[in-house]
């Protein structure tokens, strides 16, 4: 088989300057690097990753491949691979298989190939290389050590795949990781989702009212920076306790119904179907501009707003426009996919070398522990976590204190 299938390999010198600026920015995966190189521990292992493909991620692959691996990448969504970052990645002899703006049988026959380098160690993000495994290519799923899941709608899925007993290998929960969801989730939704929605339709945030559909991590991430560019934020939430929590952040929680004719810009951020459908758009504002910032494009329901207009239209590069009966028009970004890579450039690189120390971290833990893990869903140990953190943090010039044996010993004794 071809060792990579690229829009054009010819990108590769603009995608090469893309993975060594992130590169000079990921303090963490550079630490982590050097210590693969020292220690080869995935020498002789083949390994498949299905992550956004753009520079980040492909700098992860080197890291990977740094340490003795034999590595095969493609993207986990049709719009956020980068042809330049593809191109530069295959050009430095790492097997590739994908492109921007796939079609459903392309994407499929992408990660399809990457399968066909058989892997042992897979790194998913939202659970297309799980799903493959465990449906068409369950023949492959003896060969496979154990994984790492990047995302929350991919553990949701492995959740249930382990609660019903059919989860075929152990995996890595990497997104329950705190030095992933604590500041990828927040921090770089938050930023990513922004600069992406901004760069694509030039428009300003400040005086606008945002609606923001979910409140976990990254939704939390979505109203606070929102906040911060001066909107006045609406959330909406199926969990009591959440809503609770994003009203006590000081934002106006109510139905997304009601919200439905408040809102300039809609974003969201469930993990579940239909969280905006023609309940919602029958209400909505001329000029209303939806972005989905969850993993599949099933949040925003485009069957729906199809139905509802009268006709459609590209109004811009990732901006179609919806016309509705009485002349009103309502605008999806990037075909209501992640908003932040489909139509930017994902988290910043700052952000991702916490999250991809976790995957390279995580995948050497499955190595070293191959044959004494269960097939099971699975915490990232905490030293891990830690041992991310303290590299961070050490780049940073950041000391923080420790305890003594004095405070050791009171915090580890009940009678005192």
């Amino acid at each position: 088989m071809p060792d990579y299938i690229v829009r054009d390999i010819n990108l590769a010198p603009g995608g090469r300057l893309k993975i060594d600026w992130v590169r000079a920015h990921m303090p963490v995966l550079n630490a982590i690097r050097e210590e693969f190189e020292r220690d080869l521990p995935f020498k002789g292992v083949r390994v498949a990753l299905s992550i956004h493909l753009e520079a980040k991620t492909a700098y992860l692959a080197e890291v990977i491949r740094a340490g003795g691996a034999e590595v095969a990448v493609t993207g986990s969504n049709p719009l956020s691979t980068q042809d330049d970052v593809a191109a530069g990645l295959a050009a430095a002899g790492i097997k590739v298989f994908a492109w921007y703006n796939a079609t459903d049988a392309e994407y499929r026959e992408h990660l399809l190939s990457v399968l066909d380098c058989r892997p042992q160690i897979i790194i998913d993000d939202g659970g297309d290389l799980v799903n493959l495994l465990h449906t068409v290519r369950v023949d492959q799923s003896p060969e496979i050590i154990g994984g790492c899941e990047e995302t929350t709608t991919g553990v949701r899925r492995l959740e249930n795949l382990e609660r019903e007993g059919k989860l075929l290998f152990p995996m890595m929960a990497v997104n329950n990781a705190f030095c992933k969801f604590l500041f990828d989730n927040r921090y770089g939704t938050g930023e990513s989702v922004w600069s992406g929605i901004m760069r694509t339709t030039n428009l300003v945030v400040a005086g606008k009212n945002v609606v923001v559909l979910g409140y976990g991590w990254c939704g939390k991430g979505v109203a606070m920076r929102a906040r911060g560019l001066g909107a006045r934020v609406i959330v909406c939430e199926i969990d009591p306790v959440r809503a609770i929590e994003a009203l006590m952040d000081g934002y106006q929680v109510m139905g997304s119904e009601e919200a439905a004719s408040a809102g300039d810009f809609f974003i969201t951020v469930t993990g579940c179907r239909d969280a905006l459908d023609r309940r919602h758009f029958a209400r909505m504002k001329d000029g209303a501009i939806l972005a989905n910032a969850g993993h599949f494009d099933v949040e925003i329901n485009k069957a729906h707003l199809d139905a509802m207009a009268e006709r459609s239209r590209q109004a811009r590069h990732n901006i179609g426009q919806f016309d509705l009966p009485g002349g009103r028009k309502i605008y999806l970004l990037a075909e209501g996919r992640l908003v932040n890579l489909a139509a930017g450039d994902g988290h910043p690189a700052e952000i991702m070398d916490m999250s991809f120390g976790i995957q390279a971290l995580s995948a050497r833990y499955i190595k070293e522990n191959a044959g004494s893990l269960a097939k099971k869903l699975y915490c990232v140990p905490e030293e891990i976590d830690h041992r991310v953190a303290s590299i961070k943090l050490q780049s940073l010039g950041i000391d923080i204190d420790s305890l003594n044996e004095e405070q050791e010993a009171y915090l580890n004794e009940w009678h005192e």
